[in-house]
């Protein structure tokens, strides 16, 4: 049986999206992505949260939207697959794990970061690298 590589967010963009241009004259686009989960501690009542950042890689079309729409703090849905890429550096193996997208998502409401949302406009992404 085959394995299932699959990764769905939905989360807050944290810092302004990274631009590149690849050799073979691609679009790609680097991100950090948080979610969040809020719970109420049962020994305190406390409201606990937890937030978790993710890398996210968009490649191409997808990476010429999200370069020309999404900004800090804009809120995304992403649907895409782990991958974990290694280089050498100074000698040392380094590693890095990010989630490259294959579907991205606007959710910003009306009035929130985002150009298009901002117009009423309803960005869905479904296409693939």
């Amino acid at each position: 049986m085959a394995g299932v590589n699959k990764v769905i967010l939905v989360g807050n963009v944290g810092q302004e999206p990274k631009a590149n241009t690849t050799s073979n004259g691609g679009t790609v686009v680097n991100l950090s992505l948080a979610t969040s989960e809020n719970w109420k501690d049962k020994n305190t009542g406390e409201s606990q949260e937890n937030t978790e950042w993710h890398r996210v890689v968009f490649f191409n079309k997808l990476a010429d939207i999200a370069k020309q729409y999404v900004n800090k703090g804009s809120k995304l849905y992403v649907e895409g697959k782990l991958q974990t890429r290694s280089w050498d550096q100074d000698g040392e193996t380094k590693y890095a794990t990010e989630i490259v997208a294959r579907e991205m998502q606007m959710l910003d409401s009306k009035g929130g970061a985002s150009a298009p949302a901002k117009k009423g406009v309803k960005v869905d992404l479904p296409f693939a690298d």
